[in-house]
């Protein structure tokens, strides 16, 4: 029922899907960008509208409350920011013993203008040696595009480059917010 009210929204919307998700058991999303709470909403809506069984990871005060049973019930994760020390080697151990696992993550970090990127996510999928495919909200176009499947490799800063070489093809909600390139 919830995906045929997603399907139904994101149609009125006019929000359209560009691309498939890759056929892997375990991959991480890197999942943006996100400069605004309502990738969030518009993630979510696509996730139950294409009926994909997708984790993500939430600051951990998300989880409080009555708002935590419903954040873990949409495959919440809460991860206490304060500590992010071994959350790269926790996670990727969750994944390594699932025997299927996708976990968006938003590869910024934050909805601010930041430059670099965080790099967990890479590190994450480089740990548990699964693929990374990264997936764009295009607000200009009002499209989900599933875009490239990346592999990590040994020099993070490459496997980076490749990241951003895709979200530059991408409208944020804010643009301005949404930094690819050194000094831009």
């Amino acid at each position: 029922m919830w995906g045929k009210c997603c399907r139904w929204w994101l149609d009125k919307l006019g929000w359209t899907v560009q691309g498939s998700l890759a056929n892997h058991p375990k991959m991480v999303l890197a999942v943006g960008p996100h400069t605004s709470n309502w990738d969030f909403i518009i993630g979510v809506m696509c996730k139950l509208a294409l009926g994909l069984d997708v984790a993500f990871l939430g600051k951990h005060t998300l989880f409080e409350g009555p708002l935590g049973g419903l954040m873990r019930r949409l495959g919440g994760i809460a991860v206490d920011r304060s500590k992010a020390h071994g959350v790269v080697g926790e996670v990727a151990g969750r994944i390594s013993r699932s025997e299927q696992l996708l976990l968006a993550l938003a590869p910024e970090g934050t909805r601010k203008a930041v430059y670099p990127w965080k790099s967990g996510f890479l590190y994450i999928a480089q740990t548990a040696r699964i693929p990374i495919q990264c997936v764009g909200l295009d607000y200009q176009q009002k499209t989900l595009v599933f875009g490239p499947v990346l592999t990590v490799s040994k020099d993070v800063t490459v496997s980076m480059e490749s990241v951003y070489s895709f979200y530059r093809t991408v409208t944020a909600k804010y643009p301005q917010q949404t930094i690819t390139e050194p000094n831009a």
